[in-house]
């Protein structure tokens, strides 16, 4: 008769070994899984927090208003205040990028030198003339509906906008058929960066600036809708303890 009590040894050897090995590499794994995370977070603790959120330096913003349009009653309960609806308005914006004074002087210098070191010029660039009125890529208006400024109208669309800073109360505004290229490429002829290479042959309107000292000063540059009515406005920007606006009217 075969004794069995030997084959029954081997068997719980070998399930021994088989279940060691396995108990071996989910060790192994857990390790490497603990090295991985340990790894990740040594690179976490190295890398700057401003790394991580990555900001700009100018954040974008929008300045919006809604013109030619009514107020009216509706059937149903509106919940806006006055209880009532707006209906046709049509939508004029800017979009821009708005650079932040950080503690420095937004407009500085006198005489031919006003305004020089708030357009900034790259060296070796082409020129820039008058200002982007923003940081970036040019200002641009966006709007729906026709607008008379400085006598001249604009037809809806898209363009670039600029200020040309002559003197601390003389500024101009000027609207522009450029459009908004993302680099500068002195061979285009149709889009700008900022306003580098800017010449006037492409202006729509120019019109004189309204400017104001505030008694407060304007960290963020803001560009704003004020004095709104149903058909007319001005358009306005701020920025250190200077407001600059311009009167529009919606054409008919």
């Amino acid at each position: 008769m075969v004794a069995r009590p030997f084959v029954v040894s081997v068997y719980l050897d070998c399930s021994t070994l088989i279940e060691d090995s396995r108990i071996g590499a989910i060790r192994r794994s857990l390790m490497k899984l603990n090295l991985i995370a340990l790894l990740a977070a040594c690179l976490a603790l190295q890398t700057p927090l401003g790394a991580q959120t990555r900001r700009p330096l100018s954040p974008p913003g929008t300045a919006s208003a809604q013109v030619s349009g009514t107020w009216v009653k509706p059937d149903r309960t509106a919940y806006t205040m006055g209880g009532e609806r707006y209906q046709g308005g049509k939508w004029i914006d800017i979009i821009y990028s708005r650079p932040l004074m950080r503690g420095r002087a937004a407009f500085t210098g006198t005489g031919s030198d006003y305004g020089k070191s708030t357009i900034a010029q790259i060296p070796g660039g082409p020129n820039a003339p008058v200002w982007r009125a923003g940081a970036d890529v040019s200002t641009r208006l966006k709007t729906e509906v026709p607008l008379v400024i400085g006598g001249k109208t604009v037809p809806a669309g898209e363009y670039s906008i600029f200020i040309d800073l002559k003197k601390p109360t003389e500024w101009t505004f000027i609207v522009s058929s450029y459009g908004a290229a993302t680099r500068i490429d002195p061979n285009d002829k149709d889009a700008i960066y900022g306003s580098f290479g800017y010449t006037p042959d492409k202006d729509v309107a120019r019109a004189p600036m309204k400017v104001d000292t505030l008694p407060y000063k304007v960290e963020e540059l803001t560009w704003q809708f004020i004095d709104m009515s149903q058909d007319s406005g001005r358009i306005a920007i701020m920025w250190d303890n200077t407001m600059a606006s311009v009167p529009f009217t919606v054409a008919k």
